[in-house]
């Protein structure tokens, strides 16, 4: 059995195309971008693996809404992903408001990566957006201890 140093939380980013996923550190101090995953039939078998040799203990699931706060059209997705998550793992799914996560993650790539070549891939916002829910989610909690 794994201790608790090694439990990790897993971050997605849902897209219609990608799905982006991020991860913490073992101790959840620091979030990462991780992979970036097609959005097919073999999506939740591949999430299911991550989470089981990651050890991950918690999902954020990136939830889209407007900038009013309404739902979108994405957002009613994103529920049924989440449904049908739910029905493959057994662990606490958390809703995570991602509004302007895209628009950060871009600002964040052209930061950082430094050869526009390299910012074409385009797997590389979506796992960035998950790492800033992530990040985002790790700052609240750490804010109330």
């Amino acid at each position: 059995m794994n201790n608790f140093q090694e439990e990790r939380i897993l971050a997605i980013d849902f897209g219609s195309k990608r799905v982006g996923l991020a991860l913490t550190d073992p101790l959840k101090m620091f979030a990462y971008p991780f992979k970036t995953l097609e959005n097919n039939n073999n999506l939740i078998d591949e999430i299911s693996t991550i989470v089981k040799s990651n050890n991950v203990v918690k999902i954020l699931l990136g939830y889209p809404l407007r900038e009013d706060g309404r739902k979108s059209d994405i957002t009613y997705l994103v529920e049924k992903f989440c449904e049908r998550l739910k029905s493959r793992i057994s662990l606490e799914i958390i809703y995570w408001d991602e509004r302007y996560t895209s628009e950060l993650a871009k600002a964040d790539i052209i930061e950082i990566v430094k050869k526009k070549k390299n910012r074409r891939d385009k797997g590389l916002v979506d796992r960035t957006a998950a790492c800033i829910i992530l990040k985002e989610y790790l700052e609240e909690i750490n804010s109330k201890t």
